[in-house]
C-alpha cells in the first residue's frame, strides 16, 4: 500500500516553498505588467482616418478626432457607426496588448492569458 503523506516536498523541486516564491513573483510581475499597461495609449480609426478614437490601456477614453467633412447633420447614422467602428478598433488594440503581455509573462501557460483586466 503506498504510503500518503502531508506536504513536506510532495515531490516538487524545491517544495512549496519555492512554489510560493514564484507565485509571489509573477504576482509582482502582473503588477508591474498591468500598470505599464495603464500608461499605454491606443488609436482606432475608421472611414480611412475620419474618425480616430484615442484609449489608454484602463479602456478610458482620451479622445475623439472627427474630421470636418464626416461631420453632416443630415447623416448622424454614418457619425455614429464610425465612432463605434473607431471605438471598437481601439478596444481590440488594448485587448491585444494585454493578451500579448499576459502571454510573455506566463510563457503561454495553457490560456492563463485572458481575462486578466489590464
Amino acid at each position: 500500500m503506498a504510503k500518503r503523506g502531508g506536504f513536506p516536498g510532495g515531490g516538487i523541486p524545491g517544495g512549496m516553498g519555492n512554489i510560493m516564491k514564484q507565485a509571489q513573483r509573477m504576482q509582482r510581475q502582473m503588477e508591474e505588467k498591468q500598470k505599464e499597461m495603464e500608461t499605454r495609449e491606443f488609436e482606432g480609426s475608421a472611414g480611412g482616418g475620419v474618425v480616430t478614437v484615442k484609449l489608454n490601456g484602463k479602456r478610458e477614453v482620451l479622445g475623439v478626432k472627427l474630421a470636418e467633412e464626416v461631420v453632416d447633420p443630415e447623416d448622424i447614422e454614418t457619425l455614429e457607426d464610425l465612432v463605434a467602428a473607431a471605438l471598437g478598433e481601439a478596444l481590440r488594440k488594448v485587448e491585444e496588448a494585454s493578451n500579448a503581455s499576459m502571454e510573455q509573462l506566463t510563457g503561454g501557460l495553457g490560456g492563463l492569458g485572458g481575462g486578466f483586466p489590464f
